[in-house]
């Protein structure tokens, strides 16, 4: 950036580059030029209106010195370089940040001055509030987290944290990354000059910041202190320890600073405490020093004093400007939010939208698959409505098969029936039968007891006829009657034997009886074992037939499986036990 200065009649100019911590400019100056017409210059071109804090810092060989804004630049110990390069940064550092700093550009170049100082070291910082002022200056950077568009990775080339604190802890960038991003995330909704004021009031209460540190000593010999100035007052160090002073002389405690050459002099406020005397190695080192802790003593002066007009105008300039930012950051946070609520809105639409046409090529193609499907489903109908006739037609014949198997059943239970009542008066009929031989074998028994006594009374009484017939007949001739003519004696003779021939007509006729009667009980014992026969071959021809028909019915019952229900079947293992039971008795008998 270049602006060129007025030009006056003196034509002659020299170069000058300002370094600023976010940029770099270029200005051509007048031979004539003040440190303050410089110094104005870059103040009027950053917009910066808090001068006070700031000025012009040059190098000159091992140290480095403030351009003076009463004397010209060129009458100074500046570089003789072409361009002459100056360095815009904050020289005096407020007490309390958010109460002194009005300006946002005031407070952004104090932040990343401040964040250059950590990061390089110059101010000790912990680890912990490393990485939390990292995260505030994530903030400040990048705005509110968003993790769609903050991916892992995106800190990777930005210099947070200082190299210190990296070889402290032996954890990769993406670990410090992570650590990072879990504060920053908290952090939302805090505008970016909120979040480097956040930054500011971290880093004012660690212990080197503010403070210009300078090598000095209590004599001419040694050197072994280091003095440090800021804004609260002098404090003296030990080389090795630049975090807790030795000693310390606040601002309000002063009442005298100066020097002489090399010799620098602290008179206290309190003429009791004894003066401070320190040397330092060089006198523009003294100098610097002089001039730092006037300007410090200045704005401690400053601040306990009421503000005046100019400072009270930007406060209420700069508190304006702040609500109106507020305001404005209110409507864009809510833009914002509607803007993201509208994009929301807009992606589940989309998303609806895509998957409505998911939604609609799947029901189409679910639409041709179920119109294929229902072609097949068709022929399939057709298919089983034809199968489903058959299987009628087989059930109906099934069915048929099934009644007439049950007629069959019927029959063969009536028949079976009928047998068994045969049976009963075949077995009733074999009782009576026993009953009655055993009867007429007992008469039979009696009757051949009756002929043998018959038999023995018939001989006994013919042995007696004879006897009395040899010894009665000649006496009864003698002495009764005449003897009787011859005729009469084969009458008497011929009535005995009449008698005799009688009893043994009956017991032919007896014999006959008997006889006949044992055959006509062998005639009906014969009879009824052919009876008991035949009985026999019908029960197993029934048997025979009853297998034949279940078979049958099983070989329908297989063939109209699940359409027809099978008869009930009555198992027959037990069913003739009786009738062979009763067959074993017929045929014993």
């Amino acid at each position: 950036m270049s602006i060129l200065g007025l030009k006056k009649k003196q034509p002659k100019t020299f170069k000058v580059k300002v370094i600023t911590m976010d940029a770099e400019m270029e200005f051509s100056c007048e031979v004539k030029w003040k440190g303050k017409d410089l110094f104005d210059l870059v103040c009027r071109t950053v917009g910066l209106r808090e001068t006070w804090f700031f000025g012009l810092r040059y190098t000159v060989k091992d140290t480095y010195a403030w351009l003076k804004p009463e004397k010209r630049v060129l009458d100074q110990e500046v570089p003789k370089d072409s361009p002459i390069t100056f360095h815009f940064l904050a020289k005096f550092f407020p007490e309390k940040v958010e109460d002194e700093l009005v300006q946002e550009i005031t407070q952004h170049l104090f932040f990343l001055q401040v964040k250059k100082q950590i990061l390089d070291e110059e101010i000790f910082c912990s680890p912990e509030a490393s990485v939390l002022l990292a995260s505030y200056a994530v903030q400040a950077k990048y705005g509110d987290y968003d993790p769609n568009f903050h991916k892992p990775g995106f800190l990777s080339q930005d210099e947070l944290l200082p190299k210190r604190v990296l070889m402290q802890y032996q954890m990769t960038a993406d670990m410090w990354e992570e650590k990072i991003t879990a504060w920053y995330a908290e952090h939302r909704g805090i505008a970016r000059d909120e979040a480097e004021m956040e930054y500011l009031k971290i880093a004012q209460d660690l212990e080197m910041y503010g403070v210009s540190y300078f090598a000095i000593t209590q004599n001419k010999r040694d050197t072994d202190l280091l003095l440090g100035v800021d804004a609260q007052g002098l404090h003296i160090y030990s080389p090795n320890s630049k975090l807790n002073p030795n000693k310390s002389f606040p601002w309000s405690d002063i009442r005298n600073i100066s020097y002489s050459e090399k010799e620098f002099t602290i008179k206290p406020l309190d003429k009791k405490k004894d003066v401070f005397k320190f040397y330092s190695s060089q006198l523009r080192v003294n100098k610097l020093i002089l001039q730092l802790c006037i300007g410090n003593h200045d704005l401690f002066m400053r601040r306990r004093k009421v503000d005046s007009i100019e400072v009270q105008q930007m406060k209420a300039q700069a508190k304006e400007e702040k609500a109106r930012k507020k305001m404005e950051r209110q409507i864009l946070a809510r833009e914002k939010q509607m803007r993201e609520e509208a994009e929301r809105a807009k992606e589940e639409m989309e998303r609806r939208l895509f998957q409505l046409q998911d939604e609609a090529r799947l029901a189409n193609e679910a639409l041709l698959r179920s119109e294929e499907t229902a072609d097949l489903l068709a022929e399939k109908a057709q298919i089983a409505e034809e199968e489903a006739k058959l299987l009628a037609h087989k059930a109906a014949d099934a069915e048929q098969e099934r009644q007439r198997l049950e007629v069959t059943a019927m029959k063969t239970k009536e028949e079976k029936r009928l047998m068994e009542q045969k049976m009963r008066e075949a077995e009733q009929l074999a009782v009576k039968l026993v009953e009655q031989s055993e009867r007429r074998l007992k008469e039979a028994d009696h009757l051949k007891q009756d002929l043998t006594e018959a038999k023995d009374a018939e001989r006994r009484a013919k042995q007696k006829l004879l006897e009395i017939t040899k010894t009665t007949y000649p006496l009864i001739a003698a002495y009764s009657t005449p003897p009787a003519p011859p005729e009469a004696a084969e009458f008497a003779y011929e009535s005995t034997s009449a008698r005799l021939d009688f009893k043994d007509s009956d017991m032919k006729r007896l014999s006959m009886e008997i006889e006949r009667e044992r055959l006509e009980y062998m005639e009906k014992s014969k009879h009824l074992q052919d009876q008991l026969k035949e009985l026999k071959s019908e029960i197993e021809s029934l048997k025979l037939e009853e297998q034949q028909q279940q078979a049958g019915l099983y070989s329908l019952q297989s063939e109209a499986r699940g359409y027809v229900q099978e008869p009930v079947y009555i198992p027959h293992s037990n069913r003739n036990s009786a009738y062979m039971s009763q067959m074993a008795f017929f045929e014993e008998v």
